[in-house]
């Protein structure tokens, strides 16, 4: 059972997103790519899966947020919990059996977490992960982390896609990449979206920046 990442165009690049896995979603103050953990949180309650959200901020905001959601999947289910800390140093106690793991912001919550305790945090939620059929979201902001804790995340998930944002000859221009997934593939070119606050939309014609 995988999750499924409904967001036409992308799709058919990344149709899934599998259980057992840790991805990483990247990106700098765009808020796609919050806008797209939460996706990913939707599908999977309204496909029956329990949710665990962990987040630095809005805690309250992001329970009813997602209570006015999900309605009825939401309140029959009681398919989503949300905690919101200050930083954590071990994510096990939060990964629901068969179920999602989204971190919102991932890199804040372990600022000052030596390398070594963070790479087996996250060997703990992979074993973990693994034995009961879960997927895990950490959502990361590009330049907060050091470059060797950076490489610990990098090196340890199964996927990393890339939410990046630039001025181009015509205004903002927002792009994904994929520089690493599950099957072994990379996604070597520019995804480009739109970013309206409520969807995300993929364009999949070429561009020159």
């Amino acid at each position: 059972m995988s999750i499924a990442v409904e967001v036409p165009g992308l799709d058919t690049i990344l149709p899934e997103i599998g259980d057992g896995t840790i991805v990483i979603i990247e990106g700098g103050a765009d808020l796609a790519k919050s806008f797209f953990v939460r996706r990913l949180c939707r599908t999977a309650i309204h496909a029956g899966r329990s949710v665990t959200f962990v987040t630095s901020r809005y805690g309250r905001e992001l329970r009813e947020m997602f209570s006015r959601e999900n309605g009825e999947a939401n309140s029959a289910t009681g398919a989503i919990q949300v905690f919101e800390r200050d930083s954590v140093d071990s994510l096990s106690e939060f990964v629901p059996p068969k179920g999602l793991l989204a971190v919102d912001s991932f890199s804040f919550l372990t600022l000052g977490l030596p390398p070594a305790d963070l790479a087996q945090m996250l060997r703990d939620v992979h074993r973990i992960s693994r034995e009961t059929g879960s997927t895990t979201l950490l959502a990361t902001d590009q330049g907060m982390m050091d470059s060797r804790s950076e490489a610990v995340v990098t090196h340890l998930a199964e996927g990393h896609i890339e939410f990046h944002a630039q001025e181009g000859t015509d205004g903002l221009v927002r792009f994904l990449r994929v520089p690493k997934w599950a099957d072994g593939r990379f996604i070597d070119r520019n995804i480009y979206y739109d970013f309206d606050g409520r969807r995300i939309a993929i364009d999949l014609r070429s561009r020159v920046l």
